[in-house]
């Protein structure tokens, strides 16, 4: 009874494992907030902001909502795990440890759903891919995210140019009257490697030409769905990495927060 008695009045709370989780969640905290602070810049920089129902107008999908939402969740997530270590706050840290342990399984529950439907997921990516392919033109941050994609993979559309007929820019109906029309972006474009301004109107009536192998010599013809395909497959082992070090980390995170939890409870048992 005495050796316990004296082995609970020397508990106390690892400094080591105390200010390694604050560090480890102040970067944590500052990354979600340059991420929270780039999305509301670029929703200023748009008007969303001194209008609100702007966010509900565009068609597609928004790539500033993916900065407020990782950004938002990082920025709660490390100040719970910073003020909780500093202050030895069980709660915070309690928090920190379920949210963090939610994500995790979120994630985890998503990957094993991506591989056993594959097939759904395929098709689910060909419709959202299609879907912005409409709003083009309708929000800039949407149009940048669209070239980059198509020029990273060397291709055009969700399975091929002919997509963009889903754009009322592009189409290839005899009413349009827009100057684009028949044609692609300038990122589904073949580059020139002698060019060293972008030339943006590249793909205006390439599609005009009747024949597929008349455009190869201009544009990508491969669709984004397949290359995308083939882009996971020959990067898999990277990817694969990427993701396990991510839930090694957020692992390694609650571990932290646990054993903290448990050195304050042991530390508050001897009052």
């Amino acid at each position: 009874m005495s050796r316990k008695h004296h082995h609970l009045k020397g508990a106390e709370v690892s400094c080591c494992v105390k200010y390694f989780l604050f560090g480890f969640n102040i970067v944590f905290w500052l990354l979600g907030a340059a991420f929270l602070g780039a999305g509301l810049w670029a929703w200023a920089e748009k008007g969303v902001l001194s209008n609100l129902s702007a966010i509900t107008d565009l068609g597609g999908f928004d790539p500033v909502w993916l900065f407020i939402v990782v950004g938002g969740v990082m920025f709660i997530l490390g100040f719970a795990g910073c003020i909780g270590a500093l202050r030895e706050n069980t709660l915070l840290l309690k928090f920190f440890s379920v949210f963090l342990g939610l994500i995790f399984f979120l994630e985890l529950t998503t990957g094993i759903l991506a591989f056993v439907f594959k097939d759904w997921l395929k098709d689910q990516l060909n419709f959202f891919i299609n879907s912005n392919v409409k709003a083009y033109r309708d929000d800039i941050d949407l149009q940048n995210l669209i070239d980059c994609a198509q020029e990273y993979w060397s291709c055009c559309g969700a399975h091929g140019p002919d997509d963009w007929d889903l754009n009322i820019y592009f189409n290839c109906t005899e009413p349009n009257p827009s100057r684009e029309r028949c044609g692609v972006p300038f990122s589904c474009c073949i580059k020139d490697p002698a060019e060293d301004v972008i030339n943006t109107q590249c793909g205006y009536d390439v599609r005009l030409q009747k024949m597929e192998l008349d455009w190869q010599k201009y544009i990508y013809t491969k669709g984004c769905v397949g290359q995308f395909e083939k882009w996971l497959q020959d990067k898999l082992i990277i990817v694969a990495g990427i993701f396990v070090g991510v839930a090694l980390l957020q692992i390694f995170g609650i571990c932290l927060a646990q054993n903290l939890v448990s050195d304050v409870k042991a530390v508050k048992a001897n009052w």
